[in-house]
C-alpha cells in the first residue's frame, strides 16, 4: 500500500484470472459452495483518482459480465465502491465506504436483502504483486456477526 491513499488500488490495475468460492445460499445457515472461474482487467479512470475493472464471471448458471467502479474522495481520504451487473443492466448496488489499513481494505454499506435490512462488508486482503484476495460478508445484527458469502481469489496474467 502507498502512503498516499490515492494509491490504494494500484495494485491492483492490470489482468487476472478469478478463483471464485461462492456460498449458494446466503443468510441461511447454508454451508453449501459452489467454485467457478472468471477474469478481469483493471485501469485507472479520473487521472487516477478512480479506476474500474470489468469481471467476466463464469457462474454454473451461466457466464456474464460486471464492472466494478471505484473512486477516491481526497476531502475524507476513502473510497466508494460500485458494482454494476449487466443482468440487472439498470441499477447499481448500494455504494461500500471505506479505505485500507495495515494492508487490509475495509469496506461497509447498509443495504438490503430479501427485504431485510443488512450491512455489508468488503475485504481486500493477501495484496502481493502477483495475487490478492476480496472477500464479501452479511450481517443482520448491525455488523456483530458475520457471514462471508463469496469469496474471489485473484491471480495476476500476463
Amino acid at each position: 500500500m502507498s502512503s498516499d491513499p490515492v494509491h490504494d488500488f494500484d495494485f491492483f490495475f492490470g489482468n487476472w484470472r478469478i478463483h471464485h468460492h461462492q456460498l449458494k445460499a446466503r443468510l441461511a445457515g447454508s454451508t453449501e459452495w459452489q467454485d467457478f472461474a472468471g477474469s478481469c482487467i483493471t485501469r485507472p479512470t479520473l487521472g487516477g483518482q478512480g479506476n474500474m475493472d470489468d469481471n467476466v464471471i463464469e457462474a454454473p448458471g451461466g457466464t456474464y459480465r460486471a464492472v466494478t467502479m471505484r473512486a477516491f474522495d481526497p476531502k475524507t481520504e476513502k473510497w466508494t465502491i460500485w458494482w454494476l451487473d449487466a443482468r440487472r443492466p439498470h441499477a447499481l448496488d448500494v455504494p461500500m465506504i471505506g479505505g485500507f489499513e495495515n494492508g487490509v481494505g475495509t469496506f461497509l454499506a447498509d443495504d438490503t436483502f430479501e427485504g431485510k435490512a443488512i450491512k455489508v462488508r468488503f475485504l481486500w486482503s493477501r495484496i502481493t504483486p502477483m495475487s490478492c484476495r476480496w472477500e464479501q460478508a452479511f450481517s443482520e445484527d448491525g455488523g456483530a456477526n458475520w457471514e462471508t458469502n463469496w469469496i474471489m481469489d485473484f491471480t495476476r496474467t500476463a
